[in-house]
């Protein structure tokens, strides 16, 4: 599988991504905003989670090794519970942190500044997002979704700090001046809250896969199939087990029948094999699909 456009548009967000995350650190540091400070943070440590998509991507497009003779899909899952773990690892501490400074007493920082700069860093975080989740849909790429997901999940971080931020600017020197000491923490615990689900999910997603849970959908689709042709061609009973790694979907089928019955030429068992691929759907890049037949039932 070529993933040479994919990994085109994991160098660019590589590149994007460090540039916003340095400004967002810097920025936040100097003006001693936690909430713009974990954003860049957060697209920083997104930097290293993309280089190991691409890392992986190339991988995946290469034809295996004798040690890896089913290629190298599984480690995609894999990257993924790595940076939905490492993400809700941040997500955890960043509440810790905004929730200890507000029962220290917050602090000031320029809130006019802070929301034009949450602005810019919205704008251009929104933006790659869209970009990427385009360009994943195009190209079928697991990796790309996820590095959609964390550019969506930037743009929200800056837009919840903007629009903090611009109530902190309107209500201070007012009679409620007092309270905007704690808006920059009580942003950032809310958005942490908010966000947490996000890699948990991602992370319950990619546990399936690694674990080689049956996806539901392959596993009916596969089924109804089988039933329809076991009747068809008089076919005793058939067993089958399906699981989906990455992008790679392993479909393992075992017809039985009497075992005094005749498969005919190897060209009429592979017409049937071509038959039952035919009706899966199946996509030789993106599936393993095994079909034997036998006449004793343990064999299956």
């Amino acid at each position: 599988m070529d993933t040479t456009r994919e990994q085109h548009q994991l160098r660019l967000s590589i590149g994007v991504t460090l540039l916003v995350g340095a400004a967002c650190v810097a920025v936040g540091l100097a003006m001693r905003s936690q909430a713009i400070a974990f954003d860049g943070f957060y697209s920083l440590v997104d930097v290293v989670l993309t280089g190991g998509s691409l890392l992986v991507s190339r991988l995946v497009s290469s034809e295996g090794s004798r040690r890896f003779q089913f290629g190298y899909w599984h480690l995609e899952p894999l990257l993924v519970v790595f940076n939905a773990s490492v993400l809700a690892a941040i997500c955890s501490y960043a509440a810790f942190a905004a929730l200890h400074d507000l029962l220290t007493g917050g602090h000031e920082l320029a809130f006019g500044f802070g929301a034009a700069w949450a602005a810019i860093m919205g704008v251009a975080s929104m933006g790659m997002a869209v970009l990427m989740r385009r360009r994943a849909t195009a190209l079928g790429s697991v990796l790309l979704q996820l590095d959609a997901r964390g550019w969506l999940i930037g743009g929200c971080i800056s837009i919840a700090v903007l629009v903090g931020f611009v109530l902190a600017a309107v209500i201070e020197g007012g009679p409620l001046d007092h309270w905007t000491r704690y808006i920059d923490s009580s942003i950032l615990l809310a958005l942490t809250l908010a966000l947490l689900p996000l890699p948990l999910g991602s992370l319950w997603q990619a546990l399936r896969e690694v674990l080689q849970l049956a996806p539901d959908e392959l596993d009916q689709r596969v089924r109804t199939v089988m039933d329809a042709l076991v009747r068809e061609h008089g076919y005793l009973d058939f067993a089958s087990y399906v699981a989906k790694i990455g992008r790679m979907r392993f479909i393992d089928i075992h017809i039985l029948l009497e075992p005094t019955h005749s498969l005919g030429t190897m060209g009429d068992v592979d017409k049937v094999r071509s038959e039952i691929a035919r009706r899966l759907g199946s996509d030789i890049r993106v599936e393993w699909l095994t079909i034997t037949f036998t006449g004793k039932r343990e064999w299956m």
